[in-house]
């Protein structure tokens, strides 16, 4: 059990991090914003497209770390070892 779960965990920070990429792509703000909103404040932010591309990008890069670690057998501490 601890196995998956690590990889959920592994997931879930690339998912994380991609996100907070993503979350400033397309932002426009308003003109004349009205009064009592934050002028900073997106017109549309479309979390919905940005939760899916996140997503997308996070399951390639977690595709990657997966074979790199689980089908190629490496790790940081075996490139760590082999410095030295």
């Amino acid at each position: 059990m601890s196995y998956w779960f690590s990889q959920a965990a592994i997931f879930l920070l690339i998912w994380f991090v991609v996100l907070f990429a993503v979350l400033p792509w397309g932002v426009r703000q308003s003109a004349e914003p009205e009064p009592g909103h934050d002028p900073g404040a997106p017109l549309n932010p479309n979390l919905g497209r940005k939760a899916i591309i996140t997503t997308a990008i996070s399951l390639l890069l977690w595709g990657v770390y997966f074979f790199v670690t689980q089908i190629l057998g490496y790790s940081l501490l075996s490139l760590s070892l082999t410095g030295s």
